[in-house]
């Protein structure tokens, strides 16, 4: 047993060091050049990478002024607060570390006014000044320390995962005293503003209706319930310690009671037209070839051309003279990709390295036959993917062929996305429209609760004639 727990005593003097090395990165939040900690730099760059920001500069303006107006009015200054609007369909909003607030443009699509926007600013802003990362960061020391004693001890990979599934991911809630400490601060930063402190609960309904929907389908198609673990999870639809929250916010003594900031229609001016559901538009990037059905993607030089047929990806020079080939096999697994380069090469093999690079295993080389010098590779997704690169000179577009083996990665969750996107508009209610007659003209699965999703009207009820109300086109 002294040699284990010598093993465990060096793995946590690590995890310690690693922990208390207050490392920085800077990134560009906002059009801002913004210094954080380095793992939270890291996580702000995988964001930004496989999800992105939404690209609309006058809403993202307007979330983020709605989140410096809670901080000015409530005399927050420190830390530097940022705000990002990101492009997901996710209905969400979460904090990191630091003052880094995120709203997926999902859950605007949900919310009805300023009011619960400045609701969900307020919670995660509370998340921020009462150290909740700090103090979870505690606790998952904890929790790290007994998962990693478990696995040396009993050498279970199975309870390893287990022990380190609590607390894993950042944008998971707090757990139920964090989230209610955080409510309690948002709402007291909701009222200093002007804002009305009951938007906090209409946001808890939206969320709950969502959970309810998401149990009807999976009791219909007969799948087990997903539970939802986003935004207010932990509250109950009627949270009495919530609303004693909100009361005492309501109550607060303050000099002068400020009147709300909020422009009526300004929020439903912001959101018309936001895409709904699935973003179509990620595939964008300059000097960048994406293949959907078979889930890859790699850069190449500017001005060359890639074509596609059903047997090979055939990338080619703006002048023709480099000829990078990228053929298709199955994976066999008695025979590692070296070994597989080494039988389908012809000539002397040199200059053998091994490739892995997002998550993919590979080798590359150079085949040499006469006066003639390629380069091969081969990389292994779902499919064993096989490149020949051909050049007169192989020594001067060398480079350009490891430019695309060495960026080919798998899809992103983000560039994944294709087809046409939905969007969101606002009418005023035609007469004796109901929600199924609005819903006959979308073209979504069960477009009639989704519009009921989006007005609050789930599971029942008919909009009335002349009101404003969301629709999906």
């Amino acid at each position: 047993m002294y040699p284990t727990l010598k093993k465990i005593f060096l793995f946590l003097t690590l995890l310690l060091l690693a922990g208390c090395a207050g490392k920085t990165s800077t990134v560009t939040v906002g059009g801002v050049a913004v210094e954080m900690p380095e793992e939270v730099a890291e996580e702000h760059q995988k964001l930004v990478d496989n999800i992105g920001i939404y690209d609309d500069p006058e809403l993202d303006t307007y979330v983020r002024q709605v989140g410096e107006q809670l901080l000015q009015e409530a005399n927050i200054t420190s830390p530097p607060f940022t705000f990002t609007l990101l492009d997901s369909p996710d209905i969400n909003a979460f904090a990191m570390p630091g003052g880094f607030i995120y709203v997926n443009r999902g859950l605007l699509a949900y919310l009805d006014n300023e009011a619960e926007l400045a609701g969900v600013l307020a919670h995660e802003i509370g998340h921020i000044t009462e150290n909740h990362h700090a103090r979870r960061q505690s606790a998952q020391m904890t929790s790290k320390v007994a998962s990693v004693s478990a696995y040396i001890l009993t050498g279970s990979g199975d309870v390893y995962d287990a022990a380190t599934m609590y607390g894993a991911e950042i944008i998971s809630g707090f757990g139920r005293d964090m989230e209610l400490e955080a409510d309690s601060a948002g709402a007291e930063y909701l009222h200093q503003t002007g804002y009305d402190v009951d938007s906090m609960l209409s946001v808890i309904g939206v969320l709950k209706d969502q959970e309810q929907y998401r149990r009807a389908q999976a009791a219909a198609s007969g799948k087990p319930s997903g539970t939802y673990h986003g935004l207010y999870a932990s509250h109950p639809r009627n949270d009495l310690r919530l609303q004693t929250v909100i009361k005492a916010a309501n109550e607060l003594d303050l000099a002068e009671m400020p009147y709300s900031p909020e422009t009526p229609g300004e929020y439903r001016r912001q959101t018309e037209g936001m895409v709904y559901g699935a973003s179509a538009a990620a595939q964008g990037e300059t000097d960048r070839f994406y293949h959907n059905k078979l889930n890859f993607t790699f850069a190449h030089p500017p001005g060359w051309r890639v074509q596609q047929s059903s047997r090979e990806v055939i990338a080619t020079s703006a002048d023709g003279s480099r000829v990078l080939t990228i053929g298709l096999a199955r994976i066999n697994p008695d025979e590692n990709t070296e070994v597989s380069l080494m039988s389908g090469a012809k000539g002397e093999v040199s200059e053998v390295d091994v490739l892995e690079q997002y998550g993919l295993s590979g080798t590359t080389a150079i085949a040499t036959s006469g006066s003639r010098s390629v380069r091969l590779a081969v990389i292994d997704h779902s499919y064993r993917f096989l490149f020949e690169g051909d050049a007169p000179a192989l020594a001067e577009a060398d480079t350009d062929f490891r430019t695309i083996i060495d960026s080919f990665r798998p899809l992103t969750a983000r560039e994944k996305v294709t087809g046409t996107s939905h969007t969101m508009h606002y009418i005023q209610v035609p007469r004796g429209a109901t929600f199924a007659s609005l819903a006959s003209s979308v073209k979504l699965p069960d477009a009639e609760n989704q519009l009921r999703l989006i007005n609050g009207y789930y599971p029942s009820g008919e909009p009335r004639t002349g009101d404003w109300i969301k629709v999906i086109r």
